[in-house]
């Protein structure tokens, strides 16, 4: 994981893209749970910021970024370019973190 380089950039200083492998991607699904809500209704009243949902959300990042990485290194990447995060709402309470790219050989 640590030659492969991931960038939100379609073009990286002093590379040429010689060979483009494909879209790669990984997610997760992540839903609240009790404890968490009885939580986030007391900030709701208080205000400021409710970390364990920044903390669930930090933890699906990683885990849909280091799969995405994965399976760029399965393709053989020397890089993946054009990285971006999505969030979508599957069910009520859970939501899904999707990292994707291109993954790309470099020269």
């Amino acid at each position: 994981m640590d030659n492969l380089l991931v960038t939100t950039v379609e073009t990286i200083p002093g590379k040429k893209v010689v060979k483009i492998l494909g879209v790669v991607k990984g997610n997760t699904v992540r839903a609240k749970n009790i404890g968490r809500d009885i939580a986030a209704g007391f900030k709701n009243i208080v205000g400021g910021e409710i970390k364990s949902y920044t903390n669930l959300l930090v933890q699906a990042r990683e885990e849909s970024y280091n799969r995405m990485v994965n399976e760029a290194i399965g393709l053989g990447a020397d890089a993946v370019i054009g990285m971006r995060f999505m969030t979508s709402m599957v069910v009520g309470g859970a939501a899904e973190i999707l990292a994707y790219g291109t993954a790309v050989k470099l020269g």
